[in-house]
């Protein structure tokens, strides 16, 4: 394991958590400013994208506590930048740690998954299919956003006709993360 190379991937992490974040609503890289009747726009959430950034700041915490836990400190506000700042501020005592390694493969993980969100090859997007998050549905979501209506909405919605507005999908991913650890 080098170290150095998992402080520098350590210190990567806030910034790319941050450009994450502009790749969550993918749009075609080929736009059209003349709007046609009847085109459609080819926007697609990235997941991904949602995930690598849920990933980060779960990881960095869950380390980040150990860490406190072990040296009777305070772990720091659950923020990407001030979680990475205080493992990096503790990483020659964590490199010393039994659970090095795995701290290492985490970080590197981290960094790869939010890699590939971001640098994603955009015209080969593909949606994943899930569950339903509403109870007795058996649904499934697909993430591409669909034009609602007449209306320049975006929505996404369930085989069996639930929708939810785009910006309604930080919450939808709670409910189908949280049933997704019910039935586990």
């Amino acid at each position: 394991m080098d170290v150095r190379q998992l402080e520098r991937r350590l210190r990567a992490l806030p910034d790319l958590h941050q450009e994450c974040l502009h790749h969550i609503l993918a749009t075609s890289r080929r736009r059209n400013p003349t709007k046609v009747s009847g085109s459609r726009r080819r926007d697609y959430l990235n997941t991904s994208a949602l995930d690598a950034r849920n990933d980060v700041l779960t990881i960095l915490e869950s380390w980040s506590n150990l860490v406190a836990e072990k040296l009777g400190t305070v772990a720091p506000a659950r923020s990407v930048p001030q979680l990475a700042r205080f493992l990096v501020r503790h990483l020659e005592w964590l490199t010393a740690q039994p659970p090095a390694a795995d701290f290492a493969a985490e970080i590197e993980d981290l960094h790869g998954e939010l890699m590939c969100a971001i640098d994603r090859d955009r015209t080969d997007l593909r949606s994943p299919f899930v569950e339903c998050v509403m109870d007795d549905c058996t649904g499934t979501i697909e993430a591409a956003p669909q034009l609602t209506g007449n209306a320049e909405k975006s929505s996404i919605g369930c085989s069996a006709g639930h929708i939810w507005e785009i910006r309604e999908w930080l919450t939808l991913r709670h409910l189908m993360d949280r049933r997704r650890k019910g039935v586990a």
